[in-house]
């Protein structure tokens, strides 16, 4: 995902979800439509070369979440096999996206992003890497998950570099909050793992403390940050925060079986 993130601003709402184990109704899902949101509609022209991917691949390998039957998805069925589905929750320009997703055939990855430039992008370099097990989810991750994704159903859930909303008065709109981390901890497989990574230190502590407070989660590295790993691609943004001094922090955590 990188941290054309924040530069496509993550499709989530971290407040008002409901707890691991609880159904949503549709007034809370309502509710959930006028909340605080964690990212910003942005406009933007796509490239050529962009519109160009999205009308030979969109058909097939993307869908509106705002357009999704009622109903949980069919991951086996839009995939066409059976396999460990793994989450990535905003996608950015997809350096990050189809890098990984070409380096675990084994698994089927699901993306999810609202801006479509960055989407279109995706698809673009997931056709130059030869990339077949993606697929792509433009909207809410929110709705996602509380309408269209089964308890206990992902093998793993990724929040690389989420927009850090650096002033204190937009902390709330930090996607990484407690009902949001319950939710998405409800939707990992016993023995899922959730994994974080930002290069804001005081987003990494509320991190931290967070996904410590949930009781269905546990760390990998107790009371710490994981280390970095080698397979995690380092994006242009996080070049960048390591030339201006922020440290990255990775967190690894486990749904408790």
């Amino acid at each position: 995902m990188a941290r054309a993130d924040r530069a496509a601003e993550r499709a989530v709402r971290p407040d008002e979800i409901h707890r691991c184990g609880s159904r949503v109704s549709n007034q809370e899902v309502e509710h959930h439509r006028r909340s605080v949101v964690s990212y910003v509609q942005r406009g933007g022209r796509m490239t050529v070369g962009q519109q160009r991917a999205w009308q030979r691949n969109w058909h097939w390998i993307g869908r509106e979440i705002s357009e999704l039957p009622p109903g949980n998805l069919d991951f086996g069925a839009w995939f066409g096999r059976s396999a460990p589905v793994l989450l990535e929750i905003g996608s950015g320009m997809g350096e990050t996206t189809a890098t990984l997703a070409a380096a675990e055939p084994e698994v089927n990855y699901l993306a999810v992003e609202v801006y479509p430039p960055g989407l279109a992008q995706l698809m673009m370099r997931a056709a130059a890497l030869g990339v077949h097990n993606l697929r792509l989810l433009r909207g809410d991750a929110v709705e996602l998950l509380s309408q269209h994704v089964p308890e206990g159903s992902l093998s793993g859930a990724r929040v690389f570099f989420p927009d850090p909303w650096p002033k204190k008065r937009h902390h709330k709109r930090r996607l990484i909050q407690p009902e949001f981390v319950a939710l998405l901890a409800s939707r990992l497989a016993p023995g899922g793992r959730l994994h974080l990574a930002t290069d804001w230190q005081d987003y990494a502590e509320q991190m931290l403390r967070v996904c410590a407070a949930e009781p269905s989660l546990r760390n990998e590295h107790p009371g710490g940050w994981a280390p970095r790993p080698s397979w995690r691609p380092v994006t242009k943004f996080e070049s960048r925060a390591q030339q201006e001094g922020r440290v990255s922090h990775d967190l690894m955590f486990r749904r408790d079986p």
